[in-house]
């Protein structure tokens, strides 16, 4: 069968690869001149199941409300822009702002989560692909006893869905990771440790994975600007870029925070809102000061990771629509606590920030599967998890296109849940 992805980020380079396994004649269009570069560029590099608590949650309305008229706040709105695509996806946040649909909504993003990891791990063990990965496990930091309190309580809910932690003393996560000890005593109430969690270059992975992609007969497309997809009768036809059309026998729209403008044309509405994320990475010029296990600050909703002679930080979230011009004022929070945390790690002197955006949901649940045009596909909105969601939300559209019943249950996954 011949396959069009749409997209050649982490996600949509993993849906073209397992395409590839299964024998498809596969091609994947994207308007960068190589994979990974839009959103899967500089994230936070984390593998992190751990992070399947959604955003919407009770707390947060009261908890953003204290946020808007800060511009380093870890998530920044402001709903008085005019901006209907934040408004609409606004009130369905809103709506999933029940205890009752945040366990739902952990349990679905977890049920992914924990599925992507394994089929990485079967991937990694099959191809022996190399992205500067490190297997220790995340380990999340609390500075505060209310903070620790709650993320105990979070810890035990993703454990009863299958994702045991360890709970740590302050001693115990210097014991983990040496590079805290000069704030155990002063600074940390304790910390968590998924084990299982993992890290690693996510641009560095879909390069590789590419590779792996074409030499399984994947063509990428480059440069190439997508215009419209066509329907007719129930199913898309063909799509139109600048360098001509593509006809396929099946479609995936895989295009991240992009994917809502096309599947307008389509007449699906899909609840994918961009949340820009930023992030920093210096080099590392003294090992001893710089982690070894990524690091996720609580406190502070930042993620350190080390990828090999690198360290990348990142965090926060700035729903501004589909702007990717990078703030200062949201580059500094990172630095400042990467040189309170990890001092003697770098001098900070060369930093490299960036920023991209990640197709977030209403429910932080992405939205996998069929659509109601027979052959078309979308695997987007997998929010701040496309890292750690990509490899198997990619089999799962593999296995939907072979006629096969995924792995998992799909459950609440698909685009009929809006």
């Amino acid at each position: 069968m011949k396959v069009l992805v749409l997209g050649a980020g982490v996600v949509g380079t993993a849906t073209a690869y397992f395409l590839a396994e299964d024998g498809h004649q596969v091609t994947v269009l994207d308007r960068q001149p190589a994979p990974g570069l839009e959103t899967s560029f500089a994230n936070g590099a984390q593998i992190s199941a751990c992070h399947a608590k959604p955003w919407a949650a009770p707390h947060v309305p009261g908890q953003a409300f204290m946020w808007m008229f800060k511009p380093d706040a870890p998530l920044l709105f402001k709903p008085w822009r005019w901006d209907p695509p934040l408004w609409s996806w606004g009130l369905k946040f809103l709506r999933n702002c029940t205890p009752d649909r945040l366990r739902t909504n952990m349990e679905r993003t977890l049920r992914v989560a924990l599925y992507s990891r394994a089929v990485l791990k079967a991937l990694r063990q099959r191809t022996n692909i190399q992205y500067d990965q490190l297997t220790q496990g995340i380990l999340h930091i609390y500075r505060t006893a209310d903070e620790f309190a709650e993320g105990r309580a979070t810890g035990a809910q993703l454990a009863a869905l299958g994702l045991p932690q360890d709970v740590l003393t302050p001693d115990e996560c210097v014991r983990v990771e040496p590079a805290l000890a000069h704030v155990a005593k002063s600074d940390l109430v304790g910390g968590l440790l998924s084990s299982e969690d993992e890290s690693g270059d996510a641009q560095k992975f879909t390069t590789e994975l590419a590779k792996l992609a074409a030499a399984r007969g994947v063509v990428f497309r480059n440069n190439v600007t997508i215009k419209r997809i066509e329907p007719l009768h129930g199913r898309v036809t063909r799509v139109i870029t600048d360098s001509g059309d593509e006809e396929a026998d099946a479609f995936v729209l895989a295009l991240g925070s992009y994917s809502p403008h096309f599947a307008r044309d389509l007449g699906l509405h899909l609840p994918v809102y961009p949340a820009k994320g930023y992030s920093i990475t210096v080099e590392v010029e003294n090992p001893a000061g710089a982690p070894t296990v990524s690091v996720t600050d609580e406190t502070n909703f930042m993620v350190f990771s080390r990828l090999g002679n690198k360290l990348r930080v990142a965090g926060t979230a700035e729903l501004a629509g589909w702007n990717t011009s990078l703030d200062p004022t949201r580059v500094e929070p990172l630095v400042r606590n990467a040189k309170s945390l990890f001092p003697a790690a770098s001098s900070y002197s060369a930093l490299h920030p960036w920023c991209g955006l990640r197709p977030a949901t209403p429910d932080s649940v992405p939205i996998l599967g069929a659509t109601p045009y027979a052959n078309l596909f979308i695997n987007t909105g997998h929010g701040t998890l496309g890292w750690t969601m990509a490899c198997g939300s990619g089999r799962i559209i593999a296995d939907l296109i072979a006629g096969r019943t995924p792995e998992i249950d799909m459950d609440g996954l698909g685009l009929s849940r809006f």
